[in-house]
């Protein structure tokens, strides 16, 4: 997932800007936190972008390449082309192949509101689609390690093999013990 969020910070509130402080690095809050925070960055947004790739895009073209491609379009769905004096904030580095004018900052989801704001949204949502996952996909534990490796989520792997959602192309131990 990655996602792209652009204020209009003449709409936002007084309280809606101090709920909005506590904005930070997603990992840093809890997922009761990330879903209270989600709500409040909806409404604070004048736009916001959600990318999701498929796990055999991902495969075929490189993980790297595709968060890329999938953070470029969704810096273009905040970015649209009526709007020429936006400029985007990007967590860590800059995204090639984009026209609009980029600023990269490092650490940007500890210390812009807009990457903070964005790291949330992603987060929440591919955690939603992690449980989702576990309706559809049982035995894995989705909804429990949401896509990390984890102890549990190895030991799934072991028992049943993987599953569709499963990313071939990366190379966990977990996967190396079963004949692929």
């Amino acid at each position: 997932m990655a996602a792209a969020v652009l204020f209009d910070y003449s709409a936002i509130t007084t309280r809606e800007l101090r709920l909005l402080s506590a904005l930070n690095d997603s990992k840093q809050h809890t997922q009761s936190a990330r879903e209270d925070l989600y709500p409040l960055v909806l409404r604070a947004a004048k736009r916001v972008t959600v990318v999701s790739r498929c796990v055999r895009g991902i495969d075929s073209r490189g993980l790297h390449n595709t968060n890329l491609a999938a953070l470029r379009d969704a810096l273009r769905g905040v970015s649209r082309a009526e709007q020429a004096d936006v400029l985007c904030l990007v967590d860590g580095f800059r995204v090639p192949e984009f026209e609009r004018e980029q600023r990269a900052i490092v650490n940007g989801d500890a210390t812009s509101a807009a990457i903070a704001a964005a790291s949330i949204i992603a987060k929440v949502s591919r955690d939603r689609y992690m449980h989702r996952a576990e309706e559809i996909h049982p035995g894995w534990s989705f909804a429990e390690h949401v896509g990390y490796s984890t102890p549990v989520h190895r030991e799934a792997i072991a028992r049943q093999g993987v599953s569709p959602l499963h990313r071939m192309s990366f190379q966990s131990l977990a996967y190396r013990q079963l004949a692929l």
